[in-house]
């Protein structure tokens, strides 16, 4: 039997409130500006399209599973978690780097054609996938295109005879050449390309820096739109924005705008780009990635609804040329309380995808964790909404295997990670950087059957950590500077996870109770 609920004072002052993306869709007041943050989270280069009367949204998960979200809305604003591409493990002849995927409806099929990196030869591909619902099942039809410097970034769009092609970018960039966008035609099955390549532009211009990338195409008023994004996407010191080009013809010529770029940051967001164009009763939208101003890149880059006009001169508009949605001040919407019911984790578990799928049953309240002894252990996170929050979790500390750690932690990816454990009769802080593992600090416990956890973050940079025996009271764990340093956490790419950790031998299992984030600004 499940012990009672621990009430864990997480000394905040805002109430828990379990919200959590996904289980149930947000609710906004009536508006006019639908100027949003409407993917909040590190959910990078996103897209939708609508079929019948639903709008649907991807995004990318990179190096962690799930692999491809799947959302749905019917009105772009409120957005529900319905599934994944890959819900399991990634198609076999692919690795890693997990980007950009972009649906295309034909015929009652969905197709969804994504990036990935290949097992054999290591190049970057873009690649198709199909469904009969875009909510899936998926079967996946393997690569198009991976040239030698990498193909990235695919996008379907039919020319003005309505044959369908692919349009992505030759990933130049990684080895210092340019980075041409490219054409070609896909065949009646919309799984290879048929044939010759066209190269409709590259990045020739100050401002797109050393790329052009993030191809989104929409045909309006006999002109073909391309909006791109340029500069650099990622990280702390990211200049990214977005351009538009247009044509009256799919191959070209193209016209790049002359106030480029057309979407640029701000005070409140930056680094815009990498979008797809949506239209709702006659208005316009990009759905695209920015960092918040404040969180950046602890947090990741979010899904942001913008939108745009045409202007006198036929070319998109968004206003001051940069993003309008708000800044998210209320935090507590984001809070998680999760109290391990039914039968299995929830679709916003996620898992690093360079282990397999985590073995974690839920029953009886309870998570059931399978340990690994490779690297952190088995990891199974969330993705964080603030840079500033307090997590906690208790676990069945009584019945945790000898030699099995489990606990807490915040992680960039299994390489990069600052993790609270408790085993052995010990609690222990794990300092993990570049793979490199060490124990800051660790005090030995008295036996007791619940041992619960909490781990504290300012702006992504400063932790601290304490346990607690009975839920209440709190012993910090000493460590030289009383707290660590995490501005090393995330990837280049991606946001921090909290995640529950369980390291030791294969055949053990830790047991967790709950699982607790409270956020603040």
């Amino acid at each position: 039997m499940h012990p009672p609920t621990v009430s864990i004072e997480l000394e905040f002052t805002a109430p828990l409130a379990p919200v959590s993306l996904g289980t149930a869709p947000q609710t906004f007041p009536a508006r006019t500006s639908y100027d949003h943050v409407v993917l909040p989270g590190d959910f990078p280069d996103p897209t939708v399209t609508k079929i019948g009367d639903t709008y649907w949204a991807s995004a990318t998960t990179a190096e962690w599973g799930a692999i491809f979200p799947i959302f749905s809305s019917k009105n772009l604003l409120d957005w529900e978690l319905v599934g994944h591409v890959f819900p399991d493990k990634q198609p076999d002849w692919a690795s890693s780097n997990f980007w950009a995927p972009e649906f295309y409806q034909e015929n009652g099929r969905t197709y969804l054609y994504y990036t990935a990196r290949s097992k054999q030869g290591g190049m970057l591909c873009v690649a198709v996938a199909s469904a009969d619902h875009p909510a899936g099942p998926y079967r996946d039809h393997g690569p198009l295109v991976g040239q030698e410097a990498g193909s990235i970034d695919g996008f379907a769009m039919p020319d003005e005879n309505g044959d369908l092609y692919l349009v992505w970018k030759e990933d130049g960039n990684s080895c210092q050449q340019e980075t041409p966008i490219w054409a070609q035609r896909l065949n009646a099955d919309r799984t290879a390309l048929i044939g010759e390549a066209t190269e409709l532009f590259t990045n020739d211009v100050k401002w797109e820096g050393p790329l052009v990338e993030g191809s989104a195409l929409v045909r309006h008023n006999g002109w073909f739109y391309h909006f791109f994004a340029g500069n650099s996407c990622c990280g702390k010191g990211c200049n990214y924005a977005t351009g538009v080009a247009r044509s009256r013809t799919l191959l070209g010529p193209w016209e790049k705008h002359q106030q480029n770029p057309i979407l640029d940051r701000n005070d409140v967001w930056k680094c815009p780009g990498h979008g797809t164009v949506t239209e709702m009763d006659g208005r316009w939208f990009l759905l695209h990635h920015a960092y918040a101003a404040e969180s950046h890149e602890f947090v990741g880059r979010q899904g942001l609804l913008s939108e745009f006009t045409w202007n006198a001169q036929e070319w998109p508009e968004f206003v001051n040329r940069s993003p309008q949605a708000p800044a998210l001040t209320d935090m507590s919407r984001f809070n998680i309380a999760d109290e391990f019911e039914g039968d299995a984790l929830g679709l916003e578990w996620q898992w690093p995808i360079s282990a397999p799928k985590p073995a974690a049953t839920v029953r009886d309240g309870q998570l059931h964790l399978a340990a690994s002894a490779s690297r952190l252990g088995t990891i199974v996170g969330r993705r964080t909404h603030a840079a500033t929050y307090k997590a906690a979790t208790t676990l069945d500390f009584a019945n945790l295997p000898v030699d099995t750690y489990a606990g807490l932690a915040a992680v960039g990816d299994p390489y990069n990670a600052l993790a609270l454990m408790a085993g052995n009769g010990q609690v222990q802080i794990w300092h993990v950087k570049s793979g490199k593992q060490q124990c800051l600090a660790q005090v030995y416990i008295e036996p007791c059957d619940t041992l619960t956890l909490r781990l504290e973050v300012w702006g992504g940079q400063r932790y601290r950590f304490a346990y607690s025996t009975d839920g209440a009271t709190w012993q910090p764990l000493p460590t030289e500077s009383f707290s660590l340093n995490g501005t090393y956490l995330p990837p280049w790419d991606r946001g921090v996870r909290v995640a529950l950790v369980a390291q030791g031998a294969e055949d053990t299992t830790a047991v967790f109770n709950n699982f607790i984030v409270r956020n603040k600004r």
